[in-house]
């Protein structure tokens, strides 16, 4: 079994240099994987760091065309791994909630994903914008009433999913950052199996966040509509 973890980058000079480094002292004796990134035409000097860094087990992809949604295709497209592990450049989530995803999806075979919550009882979460995240409450619970399920953390990048499984779900329509709703809604509405575990987000340290809900609000409405049509009208499987 290994583990393709996976990191979409765009900008991100200021921080990426310190999450690889992080992620490779903290996993280098734990389990067989690699870290795969997908530049999404950054501008600044992040795919030159990443080279310089030239380990192994690290691989520099570049997107094909701008957008989140394609840079989780191409890197699917170019995972060599059993397991895919979405982790974001920022390093808000933690390196031990790889260890745990990762143990929990190769000790049940029959798992296609481990979905995190920051908003369980056992959650840590610090720093978090509270405009931001009096926005992510209504809109997770809008979804987890439409689609009857228990999970609440849909929008959060940071899941590990059997990549298998995740080529049953093309053709991926979602364009940017609300294609971290369509995975997991798709898999729920299949009924895939998952768990549901408590994890921890910190806040970035470095660096700006590229989401803005003023922008991206109508994609992740349209992402919804599309999985609730998909799961009540055409019962895919």
């Amino acid at each position: 079994m290994s583990l393709t973890i996976f990191i979409p980058t765009k900008n991100e000079e200021k921080i990426i240099e310190k999450t690889i480094l992080l992620l490779k002292k903290n996993l280098d004796d734990k389990f067989d994987y690699e870290i795969l990134i997908v530049d999404d035409f950054s501008n600044d000097n992040t795919v030159n760091i990443i080279k310089e860094l030239n380990f192994d087990n690290l691989k520099l992809v570049l997107n094909k065309k701008k957008g989140l949604g394609s840079a989780i295709d191409v890197g699917i497209s170019n995972s060599t791994k059993d397991y895919f592990c979405i982790y974001m450049a920022d390093g808000s989530d933690l390196v031990e909630d790889i260890i745990k995803y990762y143990e929990i999806i190769i000790n049940d075979k029959n798992l296609d994903a481990v979905f995190g919550s920051r908003f369980l009882e056992k959650s840590v979460i610090k720093d978090y914008p509270k405009f931001k995240l009096f926005l992510n409450r209504i809109f997770n619970y809008l979804v987890k009433l439409l689609f009857l399920s228990r999970y609440n953390d849909f929008t959060n990048a940071f899941k590990i999913y059997k990549k298998n499984s995740l080529l049953k779900f093309y053709p991926l329509v979602s364009e940017n950052f609300n294609i971290f709703l369509e995975l997991p809604l798709k898999l729920i509405s299949r009924n895939y199996k998952y768990q549901i575990i408590p994890i921890s987000w910190m806040g970035r340290i470095k660096g700006e966040s590229k989401f803005n809900f003023s922008e991206l609000g109508s994609k992740y409405i349209f992402t919804l509509i599309y999985c609730w049509l998909e799961k009540n009208l055409l019962k895919k499987k």
